[in-house]
């Protein structure tokens, strides 16, 4: 096993999250999703859920990046508060 590895991305995995939550610049926001669903593509592969990996790279890190950003857009960037 690899448990060096796995420990360090769900570290990261557990920042982006925080991270994403924290963050009042909207795009930030999405860019960190990305981010979050990245890792997890990478625990997924990590873990032998290859199938499971290639559904959340594509779905997660690919499709609704760009409708995040793509609304992001469309909107105003900052929170009023």
């Amino acid at each position: 096993m690899l448990w060096p590895i796995d420990l360090i991305v769900l570290t990261f995995v557990i920042f982006c999250a925080i991270a994403a939550i924290t963050v009042r610049d909207l795009l930030g926001t999405a860019i960190l999703f990305s981010a979050y669903s990245f890792l997890m593509c990478l625990l997924w592969a990590v873990m032998g859920a290859v199938d499971v990996a290639f559904t959340e790279a594509s779905v997660g890190a690919g499709v609704s990046t760009v409708f995040l950003v793509a609304a992001v857009f469309r909107t105003s960037r900052r929170t009023k508060d």
